[in-house]
């Protein structure tokens, strides 16, 4: 399912800043359902990675206290306008999803 990622990514003075929207529910199993009182399954991103020339540079290892629709932004050294940026994720019923975008 492509398309719930989206990806911004700047270098500027010797560091690419990305900034990055995944489209989720991030549902942590511990709320009921209004209308049969019963748990709703916990369906949430469990990692999510971000590789530059097929390096990792970010590792994350996310639970069930993200907020629905993560934002996620951080830097790395490196990278030039022009290089492309890999955000993937993987969420705990095995779903995943990726995207590419090109420094600016």
């Amino acid at each position: 399912m492509a398309g719930r990622i989206k990806i911004r990514a700047k270098f500027k003075n010797g560091v690419t800043q990305v900034k990055t929207l995944m489209t989720h529910d991030m549902e942590p199993g511990t709320r009921r359902d209004p209308e049969s009182g019963e748990l709703i399954p916990a369906h949430f991103i469990k990692e999510v990675k971000c590789e530059h020339n097929g390096k990792t540079v970010l590792l994350c290892n996310w639970g069930t206290a993200v907020s629905k629709n993560p934002y996620l932004s951080f830097d790395f050294k490196g990278g030039a306008a022009g290089e492309m940026i890999k955000i993937s994720w993987l969420d705990n019923t095995g779903d995943s999803d990726s995207e590419e975008s090109e420094i600016k």
